[in-house]
């Protein structure tokens, strides 16, 4: 069958949630849809740029939350084990981004051979996942922490010490789809060897939207619900205190890290997932429309960044608050006292609007 591919269905390909859409400028049957105008590549000459931005910030921001967490002595508490897993996911997901970066830079022409392309393909699916979930087990844990402070503040690592794992495994088994199809392919339409899903050509589409949908559900919707349920419950919790002067001051700046946590999960990854729901719905032969699909080939690489840049949010949400960051700081790199005072005193306002410290705040 001769055919051809659009872009945004190859850079679809980069995360694993989404895939070529197969497009039969001879007018065949087998083809999902009949757009025989090959799509502008015009918006693909930032997209590189986008890409080593997102990664020296967030590679900076994660490794020094590495640090803090290595440089710490005593035990450590089951929201640090967290803090560091996801930093760790965060940092190995934002590594495989230059690589990628240049595979946009070549139009989606692959260099680094075929085994590159299985691991580093599914090396990026695993650790997205595991973001992820270790983000939906951090709420849980700041929920426990506010709604039973007595018990939370008992946790042991070794309770840790079964999640991390499980987590793990669970991203691992998320990304063995893309271990098994993610395959070097020659597009001769586009003139590039592409690393892409290489699905059955018999069931193409029935795996493209399988794995879509599957992405959907386990990579955004459910941990969604754990997420807002876990945080609208501490909002819920922390209003029916009775709280005055400090203590209302610090409720309320906890109630806005709570609302950032959700809106930063969402906004990042909610445009993605919407861009691979539509897809799968075009591979089932819901949408037909062209111009749907055209919107997708534009809008599909803005939202894959977007997804990224999460990563590079996600220090400033769980570890860079509180005068705890700036202690721990200091003790690493030798901070002059004089400009961590001046800090400190900025923060004093905020002492506790560090998730770390909501436990304290309610026992009072």
């Amino acid at each position: 069958m001769k055919g051809n591919f659009t872009f945004a269905t190859i850079s679809q390909n980069i995360t694993n949630s989404l895939h070529f859409r197969l497009v039969n400028i001879s007018g065949s049957n087998e083809s999902t849809f009949n757009c025989s105008q090959k799509p502008s590549d015009k918006h693909l000459d930032v997209i590189p740029i986008l890409y080593y931005t997102v990664f020296v910030i967030g590679f900076l921001v994660n490794t020094v939350v590495v640090m803090l967490f290595c440089c710490q002595k005593g035990p450590k508490k089951v929201s640090s084990i967290y803090i560091f897993n996801l930093a760790v996911a965060d940092l190995l997901l934002l590594a495989t981004l230059p690589l990628w970066a240049t595979y946009y830079s070549h139009r989606y022409d692959w260099f680094f051979g075929p085994m590159m392309c299985k691991v580093f393909g599914s090396f990026l699916t695993l650790n997205m996942f595991a973001s992820i979930f270790f983000i939906t087990c951090m709420s849980v844990d700041r929920y426990q922490s506010v709604i039973s402070p007595f018990l939370s503040q008992r946790r042991n690592p070794w309770q840790a010490s079964y999640i991390v794992p499980f987590v793990w495994c669970m991203a691992c088994l998320s990304s063995l789809p893309t271990f098994y199809f993610r395959d070097v392919r020659t597009i001769e339409y586009f003139g590039v060897n592409a690393c892409i899903m290489a699905f059955p050509p018999e069931k193409y589409a029935q795996w493209s939207a399988g794995i879509a949908l599957m992405k959907n559900i386990l990579g955004f919707i459910i941990p969604l619900i754990f997420i807002a349920t876990c945080y609208f419950g501490i909002r819920k919790h922390l209003l029916k205190t009775n709280s005055y002067g400090k203590n209302r001051i610090t409720r309320d700046q906890v109630l806005k890290m709570a609302a950032a946590v959700v809106l930063a999960f969402v906004i990042c990854w909610l445009p993605f997932h919407v861009l691979t729901f539509l897809d799968a719905l075009a591979w089932m032969g819901v949408i037909h429309s062209c111009e749907v699909t055209a919107v997708i080939d534009l809008a599909l690489p803005f939202a894959i960044i977007l997804g990224f840049t999460n990563s590079c949010i996600n220090p400033f949400l769980y570890c860079f608050v509180g005068n705890r960051f700036q202690q721990k700081l200091q003790s690493i790199v030798r901070v002059p006292n004089t400009w961590l005072q001046s800090k400190r005193e900025t923060m004093s306002c905020r002492k506790s609007s560090s998730f770390r410290e909501m436990d304290t705040f309610v026992s009072q």
